[in-house]
């Protein structure tokens, strides 16, 4: 079953558009940067940018910070709106369960499947930017002395190549499961409606109003559990020594989004009188 989702996912074509819009953002902030020269100062523009110029290692997480607050929420939720209401849109649904597959069986392995797509988007951008911003920018200026130059940290100090790596593979990891958290919900709302159109702009509103409330002195009692909170807590990582308890506290809100979205789903997907 989870393969079988698996290849019906990587055979449409929005999931590669989407993929491939998200790569192309950053590119195209690369050439223009490369092209003029002309960047942020430091404390301005996007995180990351204005270092970037120095040493093109540092463009994944520029990138990163470019796609994160729009446009790869977006995808995802066009992806987990679609993941059962599509099926039911097309009519496919109702013949899935009469197969012998469980409902908890096909949500899984739906979950799975986003799960997948959020994975190897934030790998997709991390990758692409990371040869882009090499081309564009180069390995720094220290790096003909041999296996690239350093890369300044966020707090000042010097971080080598393989700090950087891990880093990056540490912030991929985490920003997976922070737009899974955000593909449990959608999920959710994929078993409430039999319009993905309806999911996804139901994942969009949740994104909406979180972000809308994360700088209300008013929510404050609510700030740290909102979805959105967490999402720059990565750029922590960048720092040295890492400042972890602002990633141990975004793992624990969005591993818990995950959880309970996704148990919402089962509650309400086992009990649906599915027609379509």
């Amino acid at each position: 079953m989870i393969a079988v989702e698996l290849r019906l996912m990587l055979r449409r074509r929005r999931v590669w558009l989407c993929w491939v819009l998200l790569c192309a953002l950053p590119t195209l902030v690369a050439i223009l940067l490369a092209a003029t020269d002309l960047t942020p100062p430091p404390g301005s523009g996007g995180a990351f940018l204005s270092a970037v110029v120095t040493n093109g290692q540092i463009f994944p997480a520029a990138a990163l910070a470019l796609v994160l607050p729009v446009f790869l929420p977006i995808t995802v939720a066009i992806v987990s709106g679609e993941a059962i209401a599509g099926e039911a849109t097309a009519g496919t649904l109702r013949y899935l369960l009469v197969r012998p597959v469980g409902r908890l069986r096909l949500l899984t392995a739906k979950l799975i499947s986003v799960a997948v797509y959020v994975l190897l988007a934030v790998l997709l951008v991390t990758v692409v930017s990371y040869v882009v911003g090499v081309l564009a920018f180069g390995f720094g200026p220290d790096a003909s002395l041999g296996g690239g130059g350093g890369i300044p940290s966020l707090s000042g100090a010097t971080l080598t190549p393989v700090d950087v790596v891990v880093r990056t593979g540490v912030t991929v990891g985490y920003l997976a499961l922070c737009m899974l958290a955000l593909g449990a919900i959608g999920l959710f709302f994929s078993t409430l409606t039999d319009a993905p159109l309806a999911a996804t702009l139901g994942v969009l509103a949740v994104v909406v109003a979180s972000a809308a409330l994360t700088p209300l002195d008013a929510a404050s009692a609510i700030q740290p559990y909102l979805p959105t909170t967490h999402w720059l807590a990565w750029i922590d990582l960048y720092r040295d020594p890492i400042l972890w308890d602002p990633v141990r506290r975004g793992l624990l809100v969005e591993g818990g989004y995950v959880v309970v979205a996704f148990g919402a789903a089962w509650a309400n997907f086992a009990t649906k009188d599915v027609t379509s």
